[in-house]
């Protein structure tokens, strides 16, 4: 399978007790396809990731009526402030052996937001969110808000904060793939 990369931006992601580090696509112009397989060491079982980007293209018909379409980013991708991004994160057991607790995670590129509940995960996955740098991950991440008057507030954190995107599926079979979505936002 193939992962794309773009220039300047990392990616990785943590296949049980083995680190994975990429690139994933954001803001830059080179985009570049090469093979990349992690290896569980201790089950000697073979996860194979690809990530994918589409950018959100809406068209206005004659009629005035507008509908969207995702395209592919190839070649020279360029991507403007306000564009949206639907990433495709897929991972391949490719081995003869179930994989279990496979954790995936995906920082949010420099110079991108996330879209709030824009995330597509498999029933059996659970997706969870860091706004700390990838040090801690929960469901619903807040923040504490001082408000005038000086009393503090526990509210959502905004689109903003949030830094990374974890994916935790319990049980990957044999010879299956797992994929999910999510959308950023150029700034």
């Amino acid at each position: 399978m193939k992962r794309v990369s773009l220039a300047g931006l990392g990616a990785f992601a943590l296949i049980a007790t083995v680190s994975f580090i990429g690139q994933i696509p954001g803001i830059a112009n080179g985009w570049h396809s090469d093979t990349a397989v992690a290896q569980n060491i201790k089950t000697q079982g073979q996860i194979q990731l690809r990530l994918e980007v589409e950018k959100q293209v809406v068209a206005q018909d004659r009629q005035g009526k507008q509908s969207q379409k995702w395209e592919p980013l190839k070649g020279q991708a360029v991507v403007r402030p306000g564009d949206v991004l639907r990433y495709t994160l897929s991972g391949e057991n490719k081995s003869d052996r179930s994989v279990k607790n496979l954790i995936l995670n995906q920082p949010i590129p420099k110079g991108m937001v996330y879209v709030l509940k824009s995330a597509n995960v498999p029933n059996n996955a659970k997706i969870i969110y860091s706004i700390d740098g990838g040090r801690s991950f929960v469901e619903n991440p807040t923040v504490k808000v001082t408000l005038p008057g000086g009393k503090v507030e526990t509210k959502p954190a905004p689109a903003i904060a949030y830094t990374h995107i974890r994916l935790q599926i319990p049980l990957l079979a044999a010879k299956t793939t797992v994929s999910a979505t999510y959308q950023t936002q150029v700034r």
